[in-house]
């Protein structure tokens, strides 16, 4: 009889967060998002390396490294990125993401490095955040030749820890934005160069997209943290609410991409404006796509849209 409840817990859903979740009396989460994972390895037709890295056994959080080829003794920027999902989905051996990350060392000319960090709901906030935080210190150690452990060769050798990017799409940019606040809080010297956010998970009170999607918001907010009450002016999910906070966006330049038909555009907007307004003496670019949707570069790699969209972030990093 017990064995016959344990088989129906395992089939009663508690609790669904379309399109991402759906978790189950017994325990068990379903991602109702997946994508081929994606081992490290040569890309023939690029010529980019990459390989997994654990940075920390304790928590089990790791990067993919990617290098493009080079000359022996070159010195290459270095993007940090951080996976979309809605902090539940995806990562860093997705398919999707090795695709464009592929494609992005090799146009760019950087060496690359995507975080894998915990996800929700095993794993709430700020969970995310400290594991971001804590690949940029060993990100910037490795290059620096510093203390990183485990030692990194590809960063310490092509690395340039005085142009390091932080970058992300979705919730991943949303990660960018506030591993570089803490950057700016935690007095880190002034080596992040730039910030790139690719369609931005954000909230902005100032700004409507309907009242469904303001709830689901709400609703993914509260569970990501797993706090009922968690405020919506949170200036992690709300940078428009602390406009001096905003001010000291550690990067000298920012660039923030919207996609037309995208739920979250108006508040990617609304970010770039309260950037621009909040006295931080940086540039900010914002760059529409009309007519597509939300990472709509990973689903139509191929697409002029998207090949467009990566014109502008190499130049963005290339023309440092």
């Amino acid at each position: 009889m017990a064995s016959s409840d344990a088989a129906v817990d395992d089939y009663e859903v508690t609790f669904e967060l379309l399109p991402f979740i759906r978790l189950y009396k017994s325990g068990r989460v379903e991602r109702l998002i997946v994508n081929d994972a994606v081992p490290a390895s040569l890309h023939d037709a690029s010529g980019v390396a990459s390989k997994d890295v654990t940075i920390d056994p304790a928590t089990n959080v790791s990067v993919r490294l990617y290098l493009p080829p080079i000359a022996a003794a070159a010195k290459l920027p270095v993007v940090v990125y951080f996976h979309g999902g809605g902090f539940m989905v995806e990562s860093a051996d997705s398919a999707p993401y090795h695709r464009y990350l592929n494609a992005l060392a090799a146009r760019a000319g950087a060496v690359v490095v995507s975080v894998d960090y915990r996800r929700v709901p095993e794993h709430r906030l700020p969970a995310a955040y400290d594991d971001s935080w804590a690949a940029l210190l060993w990100t910037l150690a490795a290059a620096a030749r510093g203390s990183a452990s485990p030692p990194e060769p590809w960063l310490a050798e092509h690395g340039d820890p005085t142009r390091v990017f932080l970058a992300g799409d979705s919730a991943g940019a949303n990660i960018a934005h506030n591993v570089a606040m803490r950057a700016a809080a935690e007095g880190l010297p002034a080596a992040i160069r730039g910030v790139l956010l690719v369609h931005p998970y954000f909230w902005d009170a100032s700004n409507t997209m309907g009242p469904e999607l303001e709830e689901r918001i709400r609703r993914e907010w509260r569970f990501m943290t797993g706090n009922p009450d968690a405020a919506m002016d949170d200036p992690r999910l709300s940078p428009a609410s602390a406009p001096s906070l905003l001010a000291r966006m550690p990067a000298e330049r920012v660039l923030v991409a919207v996609a037309g038909d995208d739920f979250l555009a108006a508040k990617g907007r609304a970010y770039h404006a309260a950037l621009v307004g909040s006295g931080w003496r940086g540039k900010a670019e914002l760059v529409e796509t009309p007519g597509e949707g939300h990472v709509f570069h990973l689903r139509k790699p191929e697409s002029e849209a998207a090949q467009r969209l990566m014109d502008r972030v190499v130049d963005f990093i290339a023309h440092d």
